[in-house]
């Protein structure tokens, strides 16, 4: 995993800002710290272009923390025929297995057979979704009777609408941390020489002669404002992008059609064992993933349209319900509301038809628009293909000349931070221990106050992990901490809520914020996490 960079602490806040005063032309702005804004400009950074990226609120808090924290190339869309797109997420699937082997790991998923046809024809697939991989494939897939499937999944049923399971396939994805993961490519974009700022909200689009031109920004944790130029502008917000474009274009038509998936987290003992079940088709042609992580188990997902698009959206009561209702179908033990520890819903930007002639669909899965002014606009993909979405974004703006000069991508070969010489004691993958994704840092986090002070033992949260989110990761709340720097809330919301008195108090230490700062703080975040509460 070569690389030419140096790891970078990333600076104060307040000399981040100050540095915008100084300095406010930069070659490319990306709007949006999710997945694919993140990953946009650690290549665009990399190639050697100025680069800024900058995030209404706290990276990756919208769609990008709510993923099935699966990087997969899609069994299903196998199943349609998409042998093109299948092949490119299981590429790209592999690339960021070896980029980033403390953040992504194999995951062994169960394909139960309740009819006489299903092992044959998913064994059949599975073949060829592992030929797809190539020298990239994690692991082989394989035929398992009725004593390996349940020695696999000891939870699934023996039964189903009447029929007896008789046995299973068993097949290799991966699997992540998907705000772990964002925060490992923020730390990467300063690294090769980017900048990144969270909590700075773009106001409108700086334009002249009918040329996007730049940016306008306001802090949202002060009163700070500043007007920003670059010769590029991508947009990167996810299922926003439609407010950014009208920035530029007050009459530019819907691009995205969000659609809403559900995950809920249960206790361990739902899924003991290391694998994962797949049910790739249900009574309603819905796919039902049952997941180990983080040691929980994660249960999903929905599959809903949405017609607004808040930053936090809640889970219907019809979602929850057709979760715990199919997954008791198809496990031994029939999961109830009462098991529920956190749910969670996300927002998955689908691309529309625009019916404009400046789309180029580089894929079938994520889609680029540059509009007359030149704003860059990506969206849709999912996080498996993030990477390839960036190189297609900065290429276009070479190719639309938006940049100066034109640069190879070279982040196939680019050691996400802390990927090069992991420490012999980090912990095992699927170890359920936060601390394997700190990767090469696990040192700096161990040197701090606080590593015996356990704020909540289900998510493996210390003192010094609130210290590190704070030095090292750029957390300025206690939701970035319980949220995303640790992942608390989607474990447990309960368990999290009672940490956020403490969790606030080192904040306050480390960014000298008062007592009452510390009182906002706590009820914000009790406010929030009582909507991944089931009553």
């Amino acid at each position: 995993m070569p690389t030419p960079f140096t790891q970078i602490l990333p600076p104060a806040r307040a000399d981040l800002l100050a540095g915008l005063a100084r300095e406010p032309r930069w070659d490319v702005i990306v709007i949006g710290g999710g997945a694919t804004g993140l990953g946009t400009a650690v290549d665009a950074a990399s190639r050697g272009y100025r680069t800024l990226l900058v995030e209404a609120a706290d990276f990756a808090k919208g769609t990008s923390s709510k993923a099935t924290k699966l990087v997969h190339g899609g069994v299903r869309y196998l199943a349609q025929g998409n042998i093109s797109l299948v092949r490119e997420a299981l590429h790209e699937r592999g690339l960021l297995a070896r980029n980033a082997p403390h953040l992504v790991w194999p995951l062994g998923f169960v394909v139960p057979a309740y009819q006489m046809l299903d092992q044959p024809f998913y064994g059949i697939g599975l073949k060829v979704y592992d030929m797809l991989a190539g020298n990239l494939k994690l692991a082989g897939s394989r035929w398992l009777n009725h004593r390996e499937t349940l020695a696999a999944a000891p939870t699934l049923a023996e039964h189903v609408g009447g029929r007896p399971l008789r046995g299973g396939n068993l097949y290799f994805d991966g699997q992540f941390d998907d705000a772990r993961l964002a925060i490992a490519l923020m730390r990467t974009l300063f690294d090769v020489g980017g900048t990144a700022v969270n909590y700075l909200r773009v106001t409108g689009l700086l334009q002249q002669g009918g040329a996007v031109t730049g940016v306008t920004v306001q802090d949202a944790l002060g009163e700070a404002c500043f007007a920003l130029q670059a010769k590029c502008v991508i947009n990167a917000t996810g299922v926003w992008v439609d407010a950014v474009r009208r920035m530029e274009d007050g009459q530019a038509r819907t691009m995205v059609a969000p659609s809403q998936g559900v995950h809920l987290t249960l206790p361990r003992s739902f899924l003991p064992g290391q694998d994962a079940i797949l049910i790739p088709r249900t009574d309603d042609g819905r796919v039902l993933f049952v997941v180990p992580w983080n040691g929980h188990t994660i249960v999903g997902t929905t599959d809903t349209p949405r017609q607004d698009l808040p930053l936090e959206p809640r889970a219907a009561g019809d979602d929850v319900d057709f979760i715990l209702e199919t997954a008791a179908r198809y496990l031994s033990r029939s999961p109830t509301r009462a098991d529920v520890t956190s749910v969670w819903a996300g927002l998955r930007p689908l691309v529309k038809a625009t019916g404009e002639n400046t789309t180029a669909s580089l894929s079938r899965e994520h889609t680029i628009l540059v509009s007359k002014g030149g704003l860059i606009t990506v969206t849709g993909g999912k996080w498996t293909t993030y990477r390839k979405m960036a190189e297609d974004v900065v290429d276009t703006a070479i190719q639309r000349g938006l940049v100066a000069r034109a640069a190879p991508c070279i982040t196939t070969e680019l050691a996400l931070h802390g990927a090069q010489g992991l420490p012999a004691d980090l912990p095992a993958s699927g170890s359920g221990s936060p601390d394997r994704y700190y990767g090469n840092e696990l040192g700096a986090l161990r040197a701090l106050p606080g590593q015996d002070e356990v704020l909540m033992a289900g998510s493996g949260l210390t003192a010094a992990h609130v210290r590190f989110a704070a030095r090292h990761e750029m957390a300025r709340r206690v939701e970035d901490v319980l949220a995303r720097r640790n992942r608390a809330l989607f474990l447990d919301a309960r368990g999290a809520s009672a940490a956020a008195p403490r969790v606030a108090a080192i904040l306050a230490e480390e960014l000298q914020h008062d007592a009452a700062w510390q009182t906002r703080e706590v009820e914000d975040f009790r406010k929030l996490a009582s909507g991944y509460m089931l009553d």
